[in-house]
């Protein structure tokens, strides 16, 4: 089986799902930091894609987010492949609304990369920054933890793959860098 043949994409081990909740929270985790966008939003989109069965309201998404292996109290709702690909569209419905955010920040970094200043010395990336480094600290568990270093690497690199994921194939590019990812460990 190739890693990007049609029945690893459909049927995910375990391991894969494990890694697919992680990064699928992660990346709303960064949309909020960057917007302040919150459940509201994320539910609203879920409607207006016809997704309420799947995520209803804010306890069935607070479990999904919750299903993170990332997170404090983790583990206590399994996501499927069905909530994942919700997740997935919502999360790139949402990207594309933010659009505008999006790419302000991200050239707000490639000018702080240009000029070798610090990303935080920017306002709008350093508040995105300090948002998502207290969001990260708040909720991910001990053991995931990293080095405030780490952190920011993180969040940057996020902040640029928000980037295609607002674009019109975004859900599709999250959707295979998910499996990518799942697939490297």
């Amino acid at each position: 089986m190739t890693p990007h043949s049609a029945t690893s994409f459909d049927n995910p081990d375990l391991p894969q799902l494990q890694a697919i909740k992680a990064h699928l929270d992660l990346v709303l985790l960064a949309l909020e930091s960057l917007t302040g966008l919150g459940s509201d939003e994320m539910l609203a989109v879920a409607e207006k894609l016809g997704l309420e069965e799947i995520l209803s309201d804010r306890i069935t998404l607070w479990r999904l987010r919750q299903a993170s292996p990332l997170r404090k109290g983790k583990g206590r709702k399994k996501l499927d492949v069905d909530e994942a690909r919700a997740m997935t569209l919502i999360s790139c419905t949402l990207a594309a609304q933010q659009q505008f955010a999006i790419r302000n920040a991200v050239a707000q970094l490639e000018k702080c990369t240009a000029l070798k200043r610090p990303p935080y010395r920017e306002p709008i990336l350093g508040d995105y920054l300090d948002r998502f480094n207290t969001l990260y600290q708040e909720r991910m568990a001990e053991e995931e933890q990293a080095k405030p270093d780490a952190i920011q690497k993180l969040a940057l690199k996020l902040l640029i793959d928000l980037l295609f994921y607002s674009s019109q194939i975004g859900s599709r590019r999250l959707w295979v860098a998910l499996f990518e990812r799942s697939q490297s460990g």
